[in-house]
């Protein structure tokens, strides 16, 4: 059974490549529309050159799963910035995208938790749409827009879990069909369980993106992880793709819900059981606070274990 690693956004490893300057409104206001434009455009061709250079080193690392910064382009969804994001940037935005499926790298966007469709105000759902339709945007530019995915949980619960979900199912219709054919939903470590999670996403055909770390921290003894992996895999069936895993560790006992810097090996490895017995290729997205270190550092690791081979700088055999 095949597992690859991927990691979020920034590689640590490279020096000055944060894919994610930006700038505030405050400022924004203050230098001006036309000054401030200015500055909008060498920032976002810096996170956009950088992500290009990210994505070269991944190549170099032979690393095939890799998270998009959501802040490639700043202030893009705000509502009093006005300003054509796309087009300037098409050659970067394409070159980006075609060194990725040049290379069979599986990218991914993970919107802040403000994009969600629980709410009971219109405007939030209205707020989620157009970030949504910016990171979809942004997947078009660089000829992705149907193999990439955007992440979400499902969202809040406002004291009535039940009523919430309602409104998830109501107020998704809102957003285009193609951009929600390229949605994954995710477990939470507070809210909503890896069960409820999965029930939203077998009732709108939306793949699960499984939260080990999440799953430890908000689970109950009817979520045998026996039981809920060959779930989640049946929600990637229609996509034919490897059923994808957020790996992270609790940072203490005290602060479990927070990722720590890497990732404890033995933490991962009752689900490395679980997965070996099915049997079914996988991938990891790290999401630890060393990023692609911390990738290095748990393949290592991983290799170490008696029947783990590498067979990559990024891949394992279990």
């Amino acid at each position: 059974m095949i597992i690859r690693f991927g990691y979020v956004s920034h590689a640590l490893d490279l020096w000055e490549a944060t894919p994610a300057k930006t700038m505030t409104f405050a400022r924004y206001k203050k230098l001006g529309h036309e000054t401030a434009l200015e500055q909008l455009h060498k920032i976002a061709e810096m996170n956009l050159e950088r992500t290009r250079r990210i994505i070269h080193y991944n190549i170099a690392r032979e690393i095939h799963l890799y998270r998009f910064s959501s802040s490639i382009i700043p202030l893009a969804t705000h509502d009093e910035v006005e300003w054509d994001y796309i087009e300037p940037f098409r050659h970067l935005f394409e070159e980006i995208g075609d060194l990725v499926k040049a290379h069979n790298m599986r990218t991914s966007f993970h919107p802040n938790q403000f994009t969600l469709f629980t709410s009971d105000r219109p405007h939030v759902t209205d707020n989620a749409v157009q970030d949504m339709e910016y990171h979809y945007a942004m997947l078009q530019a660089m000829g992705l827009h149907n193999e990439s995915h955007i992440n979400l949980h499902v969202g809040g619960a406002y004291g009535d879990k039940k009523a919430a979900v309602s409104r998830f199912h109501e107020n998704i219709k809102k957003l285009p069909g193609p951009i929600k054919q390229q949605m994954t939903l995710e477990n939470d470590d507070k809210t909503y369980t890896t069960t409820e999670t999965l029930d939203v996403c077998e009732k709108e055909d939306i793949p699960m993106m499984f939260d080990y770390h999440h799953y430890m921290a908000n689970h109950t003894e009817d979520e045998p992880l026996s039981g809920i992996l060959p779930r989640f895999y049946k929600t990637w069936d229609r996509l034919g793709l490897p059923p994808k895993i957020h790996i992270s560790s609790p940072k203490s006992e005290k602060a479990y819900r927070s990722h720590a810097d890497f990732v404890d090996a033995d933490f991962i490895r009752p689900l490395l059981k679980e997965l070996k017995d099915l049997g079914t290729p996988v991938d990891f997205m790290i999401e630890a606070k060393e990023k692609d270190r911390a990738l290095s550092k748990l393949v290592e690791d991983f290799s170490k274990i008696r029947g783990v081979k590498r067979v990559g700088e990024a891949t394992l055999d279990v």
